[in-house]
């Protein structure tokens, strides 16, 4: 099998781009404020999940103290936190 050169070229920076992007996670953080309704609506509504990740995620802060609701590249997820933040919630991008 040959390999022509700008196949390899190509395989290469692809490889690069890949190891270049960094992605980044919302946390969601426990507190005594919000109820799980509204948890889970914000979920469903800001991060689209489904009614079945945002009650388990709203359980696992709840119990945990945290919970990893979103990743992805920074400039995706600063909207989807400022408007977490907005609802009440505490999130932060790591």
């Amino acid at each position: 099998m040959t390999i022509r050169n700008s196949d390899t070229e190509t395989l290469e920076r692809s490889k690069t781009d890949l190891q270049t992007t960094r992605l980044y996670e919302i946390v969601l953080f426990n507190d005594d404020v919000n109820t799980f309704d509204w948890v889970i609506t914000s979920l469903v509504e800001v991060c689209d999940h489904t009614l079945e990740q945002a009650e388990q995620c709203s359980i696992l802060v709840h119990y945990k103290g945290k919970c990893t609701v979103k990743s992805g590249e920074y400039s995706q997820l600063k909207p989807k936190c400022t408007e977490l933040l907005n609802r009440g919630l505490s999130a932060e991008i790591c």
